[in-house]
């Protein structure tokens, strides 16, 4: 190497070649500074919410933790395995065989020779072929409910017309097959606040159901808007065809306690177990019944009109909703006119009562019942220990025979009542919401006090249900549940491995970021956390006494947030909507560009004693 004459930083080489016949040949040389190694990342799935997977009672693979590991620590592998009772995915006694092997002839004439009066051995046989395939899992199941719009629709009730949408739509979520609560065993009990019952004051044209004799003054008492007031009674007079002959201007009066809602109109109007409460909000008559004592009879005409099987289907859905607004139904339908639908209904016995308004509005009570509740509220908290021992996954109660008390699984617990529980909307367990003016930010508001976001169901004057413009609400107790999170930046830390930088700057208790991940059992957690320990690698958060919060596989950026003792954000887990979700907030004004660190080994946090960050080698400092 020279240097190049006029420049002395520049330098020249001269290369030569091996093969004779080649002349040397001279190049400017430049030097390249040394450049640091990129961090090693695993592979992980980007996620914004929770995700709920099963446990995994067999191990998938040997994970290869080094060289080192399997010499220094032999039983590791052992014990591994262990933990999955010996389970290791395609072993051949772990295999699973798609065919049963049928028991030999001699089994069943064995089993003849004892039992004769069960039959002779090819009986057996083939009653034993048919239950193995009805207990088959893998078999496809019959088909119960025909297509609706197809040829071979049947006339079926409306439980079995909503069957698969009752089954995988979740009412807590308000998602179609969620990943969160995969059980939805949530109950139907909500107050309507929908307008579509109210029954037009007047016909829809000459062939509305109104002009029938006596259905007007059906409608003006049926109307929902009519308001009463305490325990009073109050006469309705409903039209049907199951009367006698009588006179047009004659009708027979029932008294009604107002107050009674759609669960308690009878045996065959609610469930209260949990199971139908998931699946049908307001289910219909299995059969036609006599009349109940809440109807006025009239003849009403009769006209011979043939419904299809579909339209009987739909009428019974769309009752489910509409309850006697039969101008409505109609018009869904397309098909009949309310006349017609209005004498299907009297036909089938399902002229129902409407909900009255002390279901639909507020109770007068509310504004005491914040004041009770704000007392009750401060026992519960002070009875509480800030150990994460006492942080119980919230499940709705469903006995609506009887009050709260020390057999309800949310008190046993030492959860608040919750909207979707299935208990009296005056329980004094039930958590009201808050009626605060401000921004819901201090103790001072019920539902921070209670380490919970706002609820827009529940807090209707401090901003939280206003869902036209998320980014100028006031109550700033709901940004978990809005996705308000910031601009969140990844690349290599300046203190180890890969670290999260924030884009903007943030304010102090400012929200930042939900930590995402997998939703585990505590057992799955001490299967996995075996492993992360070996590789002093782990993204375990504890959720509650039930779940934890693993983004090992799945998770969002801040996943890589370092540890730090002097740590700029903090964690908590916060009750959003009956759910427990972890957020990340600042714990002091940051300024944009900033790496976020927080605290590892607080207790509250995560779910194993000693945790080292994903990615680094070394707990941090």
């Amino acid at each position: 190497m020279k240097p190049v004459s006029g420049h002395p930083f520049l330098k020249k080489c001269t290369i030569e070649s091996l093969f004779p016949g080649f002349a040397s040949q001279h190049m400017l040389m430049c030097s390249l500074n040394t450049v640091a190694l990129v961090p090693i990342m695993y592979s992980w799935s980007p996620l914004q919410q929770n995700f709920m997977v099963e446990d995994e009672t067999v191990l998938c693979n040997i994970p290869y933790m080094g060289d080192e590991v399997k010499e220094e620590d032999e039983t590791f592998i052992e014990e591994l395995i262990n933990n999955y009772d010996g389970k290791v995915h395609g072993e051949e006694g772990n295999k699973k065989s798609s065919k049963k092997q049928f028991p030999n002839d001699m089994i069943f004439s064995a089993i003849a020779s004892m039992f004769p009066e069960s039959g002779v051995p090819d009986d057996m046989k083939e009653r034993y072929r048919e239950l193995t395939e009805m207990s088959d899992p893998n078999a496809l199941p019959p088909q119960c409910t025909p297509n609706i719009d197809g040829p071979d629709a049947k006339s079926v009730q409306r439980e079995q017309s909503l069957h698969s949408f009752h089954t995988l739509f979740c009412r807590r979520c308000f998602k179609y097959d969620c990943f969160l609560h995969p059980f939805h065993a949530t109950p139907n009990v909500y107050k309507r606040k929908n307008k579509e019952i109210k029954i037009e004051p007047e016909p829809c044209g000459s062939d509305c159901f109104l002009l029938l004799e006596g259905a007007k003054e059906y409608a003006m008492l049926h109307n929902p808007r009519s308001k009463c007031s305490g325990r009073r009674r109050r006469r309705h007079h409903v039209v049907s065809a199951s009367c006698p002959n009588t006179s047009t201007s004659t009708s027979t009066v029932a008294e009604t306690k107002e107050g009674d809602s759609d669960r308690d109109t009878g045996n065959d109007w609610a469930s209260s177990s949990s199971e139908a409460n998931s699946r049908c909000q307001t289910p219909t008559k299995q059969k036609p019944s006599p009349a109940p004592p809440h109807f006025c009879v009239v003849e009403a005409p009769s006209e011979p009109v043939e419904w299809t099987g579909a339209e009987e289907s739909l009428f019974r859905v769309f009752h489910g909703t509409y309850f006697n607004n039969f101008c409505s139904i109609a018009r869904l339908l397309g098909t009949k006119t309310c006349k017609q639908v209005f004498q299907f209904a009297v036909k089938e016995s399902l002229i129902l009562k409407l909900p009255t308004d002390e279901l639909m509005n507020p109770s007068q009570k509310k504004k005491r019942k914040h004041r009770l509740w704000a007392a009750h509220c401060r026992k519960i908290q002070l009875k509480k220990d800030n150990s994460a021992t006492q942080v119980y996954n919230y499940q709705p109660c469903d006995h609506p025979d009887r009050p709260c008390d020390s057999t309800c699984p949310c008190i046993m617990t030492q959860n608040f009542c919750e909207k979707f529980c299935q208990c009296n909307p005056d329980c004094q367990n039930r958590f009201p919401g808050c009626r605060c003016k401000t921004q819901c930010n201090t103790k001072q508001c019920p539902c921070y006090l209670a380490v919970r976001e706002c609820d827009p169901d529940l807090c209707l004057t401090c901003g939280a249900s206003e869902h036209w413009d998320c980014k100028v609400v006031s109550c700033k107790n709901c940004s978990i549940q809005r996705g308000l999170k910031k601009h969140l930046l990844l690349a290599p830390s300046d203190v180890a491995g890969w670290g999260t930088f924030i884009k903007e700057s943030v304010q102090k208790n400012e929200f930042i970021s939900e930590y995402c991940g997998e939703l585990i059992s505590q057992d799955e957690a001490d299967r996995r956390g075996k492993v992360y320990d070996k590789y002093m690698s782990s993204f375990l958060f504890n959720l509650n006494n039930d779940f934890v919060v693993d983004a090992t596989r799945k998770g969002n950026k801040i996943r890589f947030a370092n540890h730090s003792v002097n740590p700029n954000c903090y964690a908590k887990v916060v009750m959003v909507n009956g759910d427990h979700r972890i957020g990340i907030f600042a714990k002091r004004a940051i300024q944009a560009g900033e790496e976020l660190f927080f605290d590892y080994s607080r207790p509250l946090l995560l779910s194993r004693t000693v945790v080292f960050h994903a990615e680094n080698p070394t707990p941090l400092q």
